[in-house]
């Protein structure tokens, strides 16, 4: 039996899913008008465990993940422009040629970790007549009412609103921009549908005149129509709680009286250097910026899993490299079991799956995992070790059947050797802001930095 913690109920719980035949799952997944940074991809390799741990275990999954297209305005509170509009604005490319830009990116990226993708990909421009119907109903329920600038959802009618959260209504109301729209009933009431001017470029019609959905109702919508009224799981990052995931509660349950989704799901924020990750700060960096520096993106991997997808993570080039040696040092210890004709006794074996099993079976929990595979590799070389080493790898997906990278020597202008040897003084001082800014230099030029117990490697990207 497998226990997820259900940040609906706060509470650990025995998972049991709907149906015998397979878990029903949707995932929230990008809005598509930048690169994904490392933050972002944190909560894909989490929905990516998730999905593992439940194969692992015997479980068929039916999962969705939506991309947003369209809908997500820059504020949260329903005020600003569209993401997409604005990339659109200030890239001179067509809102669709952005989505197709970055939602490319996006699958590069799941690629490049090794984030299996769930059964079903929903696009939300294609999914705006089962948007409209939901608004439709919604209003005719007496959930919805319209004002100048579009559909809003009265959260008075929904006296449990707050539950996921744990915010009360008064609390929403207190917290909310009262400036925004005075037309709404409460400030805290939520787009369902808003009305577009006529230079708006993304537009449909609806029983309103022209417009296009919230942001929330994609989810709410696609859901319903892949996975039913009533389903197993559902992902997300903790951001989504307070906001997005409370009002997806609210538009879903209101329509369909009942509650929709059994388990809520949701991964940590990573910071940077124990402070927020923003683009203002410049410290987003994507899968690409590291490879660039330097790092696999199984180096990166690793590192997350480390940390509990429910524990705050926090990035920085030192634990990155830490994690680096680490995962050579995995893949090296493998290597040794895979080289060996050696058995391993049956209960030892059984030992360390049942110890593997019993530690992603309570909540995902991968870094103790993890440590069972290092306990493991220590026992005396074994083809035996090396099969169940592989075995687990179908949950922690680090790719362990991969070959060990072939050292490298490159020749280096003097420029870059000059900055290696400083950052390696930084670092000996341990002065990593300054560490930080050398690597970043250093890849600027076209060289990776690989730290050494005794020095530094060069190599070039």
């Amino acid at each position: 039996m497998i226990k997820l913690y259900n940040t609906l109920t706060r509470k650990k719980e025995d998972f049991i899913p709907i149906s015998d035949k397979q878990v029903t799952m949707y995932s929230c997944g990008p809005t598509v008008y930048n690169y994904a940074h490392i933050g972002n991809m944190r909560a894909y390799i989490f929905m990516d465990s998730v999905r593992r741990t439940l194969r692992y275990l015997g479980y068929k999954i039916k999962g969705v993940m939506n991309i947003t297209d369209v809908g997500h305005l820059l504020s949260d509170g329903d005020d600003g422009e569209d993401k997409m509009a604005k990339a659109s604005r200030e890239q001179q490319k067509s809102v669709y040629e952005i989505a197709e830009k970055y939602t490319k990116a996006f699958m590069d990226d799941l690629n490049k970790l090794n984030i299996g993708k769930p059964e079903i990909i929903a696009k939300a421009t294609d999914h705006i007549p089962e948007m409209l119907d939901y608004v439709v109903k919604l209003v005719e329920k007496g959930y919805g009412y319209e004002t100048s600038d579009g559909i809003y959802f009265d959260i008075s009618k929904f006296p449990s609103y707050g539950k996921l959260s744990g915010l009360s209504l008064d609390n929403q109301i207190a917290g909310a921009r009262v400036d925004v729209n005075d037309e709404k009933r409460h400030p805290a009431d939520f787009a369902l549908w808003k009305k577009a001017d006529p230079n708006h470029i993304m537009q449909w019609e609806s029983p309103w005149g022209m417009g296009y959905p919230g942001w929330h109702i994609e989810c709410s919508a696609m859901s319903k129509k892949y996975l039913g009224s009533r389903f197993d799981i559902h992902t997300g990052g903790v951001d989504h709680i307070p906001v997005h995931h409370e009002n997806e509660i609210a538009q879903s349950e209101a329509l369909e009286g009942h509650q929709t989704v059994n388990y809520w799901m949701h991964g940590e924020f990573m910071q940077v250097d124990g402070g927020k990750m923003s683009k203002s700060l410049g410290n987003t960096y994507t899968v690409s910026d590291l490879e660039r520096m330097g790092y696999s993106p199984m180096d990166f991997r690793y590192f997350c899993l480390n940390t509990h997808y429910r524990k705050t993570l926090n990035f920085t080039f030192n634990a990155l490299d830490a994690a680096k040696t680490a995962y050579l040092r995995l893949l090296t210890a493998l290597n040794e079991h895979r080289k060996s004709d050696k058995k391993t006794d049956g209960e030892v074996l059984s030992r360390y799956d049942d110890e593997f099993t019993a530690a992603i079976s309570d909540d995902i929990n991968i870094p103790l995992g993890i440590g069972v595979l290092w306990s493991m590799l220590k026992e005396p070389a074994s083809e035996d070790i090396y099969d169940l080493a592989l075995k687990f790898d179908r949950v922690l997906g680090l790719r362990l059947d991969s070959k060990l990278p072939e050292p490298e020597s490159v020749d280096a202008p003097a420029e870059v050797i000059e900055l290696a040897s400083k950052r390696l003084e930084a670092r000996k001082n341990k002065d990593f802001a300054l560490s930080d800014k050398l690597r970043d230099e250093i890849a600027a030029l076209g060289y990776g930095i690989i730290d050494k117990k005794d020095g530094f490697e060069l190599k070039k990207l």
